[in-house]
C-alpha cells in the first residue's frame, strides 16, 4: 500500500503534458450500457463459509498433515475443494476484512475496509450501510442477483437492510445473525427454532429435517436451474451463497450425501412441505461421515500405547467440513451439466479464521482449533488480528480464463471482490470501493495493483494459549486491535491505549508465527512511523465503534517542492456511479489553479478528477462543505472525506468534520456531471480560526 501511495505521490511531481483530443465521441450512457449487456460478463458465484480456517482446507494445510503421517496429528479431507483448486487458483495470502462474522461480511458486501464500513466490532444484526453493495452494483450492470443462506445485516425492527433493499432480486435464508447458530431451523435441536425467509415470507414451517447447509445448496441449485432453463438464461447472474457451517453448533446431517451431483444427482429441491429437499429424511443430527466414524489418533504421542478414538466433537467438525466439500462439488458439477462452467466465475472462501466455540451437549470435550490445526501454519484464531485469525482460504475457478494450478502469492483482501467482479463484467468499480481488481493475478493478464490491507477490531478476550503458538502469542489480551500490511511486513497492535503505541512488525514471508518483532529495530524506524501515519490515512471515525486514536489529527506528509494548482483529467463514464478512473479512457488533462471546469468544455467527457495536495494552515478541526450539480466524491489521503455519489441530490449537501495536522495532505476530487447540466463544484471550509468560505485556490498544489 505504501509503495502504491508513494507512486501516486511521485505522479504529482511529474511535469504535466497538457493535451486535448480533437475528436470526442458523444457521451450516451444508454448506448454504452447496451454494449456492455451485449458483451455479457460471466456468471459469478461467491461461496462464503462460516468460521472455516485457512488450515481446514486440504490444499492449504490438511494435505500436509496427511502427508506427514504423524498419528498424533489428525487430519480432514476436502477432495472436491482440492480438485477445484487444481483446476483454478489458490490465493495463499488472502485476508478477511475483520476477524469476526458481521463486520467481515459487511466489508465484502460494501467493498470497503473496516476503516470505512459502517458495521464494525461485534455489531451483529446492524443494518448494512445504504450505499453501493455487491448486490446493487451487479444489478445495475444487468445481472440477476440472489442471496442465499446467512445474512445477519438487516437492522432492527422493519429490517431496513433486508437483502431485497440492498440490491438482491431474491433471498432465501436466515435473516438474523443468531439464527445461523442452529443448523436445523424447524427442529431447533440445540439453539431453538429459527426463521427461514424467502424474500419477505417466513417459510420454516415446511422445513422438516432440513440440515441448513443442504437446504442452502439445494435452493441454490434450484435457482440456477430455473434461471438457466427459463427466460433468464440470457442474463448473467450473481449469487452470494453464504453458509452458516461449520460454525459452532456442529450439528450432523440427517443422512448421507446423495450419490452423484449436478443436474440429476446430489442434493435436489423437491419443494414439498415436510420433504423440501431429498436429504430431509433419517434422524436429524445423526450422520457421521464414514471416513471419521472409527477415526483414531495417538493422543499421548506414544506409539506403544493404544490409539484413542477422535472425540465426538471433532468427528462432528470433520463431517461438517466434508459436507461443505460435497456441497461445493455438487454445485460445480451442476455448472458443468448446464454447460455454463466456462462462463461462471466461482469463488470459495471463509468469513474469518477458525472458531473455538461449540454449542454441543458434550461439556467434557469442547472444540479446540488446534486438534486439526485449523489456523494452518499461523498463530491466532477468530477474533485475532494475527494471521491465524485473518488469513482465509481462497479458491477461484473460471474455466478457460483462470489457468489450472495457478498460485497467487501477492497479498489481497476480501473487499477486493467488488472491483474484481465488476472488472470481469467490463465496468469500473465505484470510487467508494477500497479494493482493487484481482483479475490480473487470477488470469495472468495485466499488472496486478497492490491491495490496501487494513483491519481494526475490538474484542475483550484472549488468544488461546495453544502450544502450537509462540509464547509471545499465547494468552494475548486483545481489546483494541489494529492490523496493516505493507509488502511483506505486517504491523499489529493489541490492547491499544493510544496512537503512540508502537506496532509489532513481522516479515510474514518468513515468520509465519509472527514471533520476531522487528518493530523495535532502528532500521525500521521509518516504517514504524509510516504505519502509524498510514492507519490514520485510511480510516474514518465511527462513533458506534470508538477507538483510542479517533481524536488524533490526521498527519500531513513530508514537505516537498510543489507548484500551485491541481492536475485535472477528464473521462467518459457510462456507470451510474462515480467510477474509479483507473482503466477509463483519458480524454484530456491539464493543470488548473483550483477546480475550474470551464477549460474542459461540455464535449470533453462527463467526469473530471482533480488530484494534488491541499495545504492545511494550522493544526485543528476543519469542516468541509461540498455542493455540486451532479455527483462528487472526495478522498483525503486514502480516507473518504465526502461521499456525494450514492443517492445524492443537490438538495442533500454533505458536511464532514476532520482533525488535520498543518501541512500538505493528498486530495483527490471526483466529479460526474449531470446529464444536461453545466459543471459546478463548490467546496467550502471552516476552521477554528476562520468562518465558512470557499476553499481558496492558493492552498492547492501539485
Amino acid at each position: 500500500m505504501y509503495l502504491l501511495q508513494q507512486n501516486q505521490s511521485q505522479m504529482y511531481l511529474i511535469k504535466p503534458v497538457i493535451y486535448v483530443l480533437t475528436f470526442v465521441l458523444p457521451f450516451t450512457a444508454g448506448n454504452v450500457l447496451a454494449q456492455q449487456k451485449d458483451k455479457r460478463g460471466p456468471n459469478i458465484l461467491f461461496i462464503l463459509t462460516d468460521d472455516l480456517g485457512y488450515g481446514d482446507v486440504g490444499v492449504f494445510f490438511q494435505n500436509k498433515r496427511a502427508a506427514a503421517q504423524d498419528r498424533s496429528s489428525p487430519f480432514t479431507l476436502t477432495p472436491n475443494l482440492d480438485e477445484m483448486a487444481a483446476s483454478g487458483a489458490t490465493l495463499s495470502q488472502h485476508y478477511c476484512a475483520a476477524p469476526v462474522c458481521a463486520p467481515s461480511r459487511a466489508s465484502i458486501l460494501l467493498g470497503q475496509s473496516q476503516g470505512h464500513a459502517n458495521v464494525r466490532d461485534n455489531q451483529f444484526d446492524k443494518a448494512l450501510g445504504d450505499n453501493y453493495t455487491l448486490g446493487n452494483v451487479m444489478q445495475k450492470v444487468g445481472y440477476a442477483t440472489v442471496a442465499i443462506g446467512k445474512w445477519g445485516l438487516q437492522g432492527e425492527k422493519e429490517w431496513p437492510a433486508h437483502p431485497l433493499n440492498r440490491g438482491f432480486d431474491y433471498f432465501y435464508g436466515y435473516m438474523r445473525h443468531a439464527d445461523g447458530h442452529e443448523h436445523y431451523p424447524k427442529e431447533g435441536l440445540y439453539r431453538g427454532k429459527k426463521e427461514v425467509w424467502e424474500n419477505r415470507t417466513e417459510v420454516s414451517q415446511d422445513l422438516d429435517k432440513c440440515y441448513a447447509g443442504d437446504l442452502w445448496t439445494a435452493r441454490a441449485k434450484k435457482w440456477i436451474i430455473d434461471h438457466q432453463q427459463g427466460n433468464g438464461k440470457d442474463q448473467p447472474f450473481f449469487m452470494f451463497l453464504a453458509y452458516d457451517t461449520p460454525h459452532a453448533v456442529l450439528e450432523l446431517p440427517a443422512s448421507a450425501y446423495p450419490e452423484g451431483g449436478g443436474l440429476n444427482g446430489g442434493l435436489q429441491w423437491l419443494g414439498m412441505p415436510g420433504k423440501m429437499i431429498n436429504t430431509a429424511n433419517g434422524i436429524p443430527d445423526s450422520y457421521t461421515h464414514p471416513d471419521y466414524i472409527k477415526a483414531t489418533y495417538d493422543d499421548d504421542h506414544n506409539s506403544a500405547t493404544p490409539e484413542k478414538p477422535w472425540p465426538e466433537t471433532y468427528k462432528r467438525f470433520a463431517t461438517s467440513t466434508r459436507r461443505i466439500d460435497d456441497e461445493v462439488g455438487d454445485i460445480l458439477q451442476l455448472l458443468k451439466d448446464l454447460r455454463i462452467d466456462s462462463n461462471t466465475m466461482v469463488i470459495f472462501s471463509s468469513d474469518n479464521g477458525p472458531s473455538i466455540e461449540s454449542y454441543l451437549p458434550l461439556p467434557q470435550v469442547r472444540y479446540d482449533a488446534n486438534f486439526f490445526s485449523s489456523f494452518g501454519p499461523f498463530d491466532g484464531i477468530k477474533r485475532d488480528v494475527l494471521d491465524g485469525g485473518m488469513r482465509i482460504p481462497l479458491i477461484a475457478k473460471w474455466t478457460g480464463h483462470i489457468p489450472a494450478h495457478t498460485e497467487v502469492h501477492s497479498p489481497s483482501i476480501s473487499y477486493d471482490w467488488m472491483p474484481t467482479f465488476l472488472d470481469a463484467a467490463g465496468v469500473a468499480a465505484p470510487v467508494v470501493a477500497d479494493g482493487v481488481s484481482l483479475l490480473p493475478s487470477l488470469t495472468g493478464k495485466g499488472k496486478q495493483p497492490a491491495s490496501m490491507i487494513y483491519s481494526e477490531y475490538f474484542e475483550g478476550g484472549k488468544t488461546p494459549a495453544y502450544p502450537e503458538f509462540e509464547i509471545v502469542n499465547q494468552g494475548r489480551i486483545r481489546k483494541q486491535m489494529q492490523m496493516i500490511r505493507m509488502d511483506n511486513m505486517v504491523g499489529i497492535r493489541y490492547a491499544i491505549k493510544s496512537q503512540d503505541d508502537n506496532f509489532q512488525i513481522f516479515d510474514v514471508s518468513k515468520d509465519f508465527h509472527q514471533q520476531l518483532d522487528l518493530g523495535q529495530n532502528k532500521g525500521l524506524a521509518i516504517l514504524q512511523t509510516k504505519m502509524k501515519d498510514m492507519v490514520l490515512h485510511v480510516r474514518r471515525q465511527d462513533t458506534e465503534a470508538p477507538r483510542p486514536y479517533d481524536t488524533v489529527a490526521v498527519p500531513a506528509i513530508a514537505n516537498r517542492k510543489l507548484v500551485k494548482g491541481l492536475f485535472w483529467k477528464t473521462y467518459q463514464s457510462a456507470t451510474p456511479w462515480i467510477p474509479n478512473p483507473n482503466g477509463l479512457r483519458l480524454i484530456a488533462s491539464g493543470i488548473d489553479s483550483g477546480m475550474g471546469l470551464g477549460a474542459m468544455g461540455r464535449g470533453a467527457g462527463n467526469m473530471v478528477t482533480f488530484e494534488g495536495f491541499i495545504k492545511i494552515p494550522a493544526d485543528g478541526e476543519y469542516v468541509f462543505h461540498l455542493s455540486v450539480v451532479g455527483k462528487a466524491f472526495v478522498r483525503m489521503h486514502d480516507a473518504v472525506l465526502i461521499d456525494e455519489d450514492y443517492g445524492y441530490t443537490s438538495k442533500s449537501k454533505k458536511v464532514t468534520k476532520i482533525k488535520l495536522r498543518a501541512g500538505l495532505h493528498p486530495i483527490r476530487i471526483y466529479y460526474q456531471r449531470a446529464a444536461s447540466e453545466n459543471g459546478k463544484i463548490n467546496l467550502e471550509w471552516s476552521g477554528t480560526s476562520f468562518a465558512k468560505h470557499q476553499v481558496p485556490q492558493s492552498v492547492f498544489f501539485h
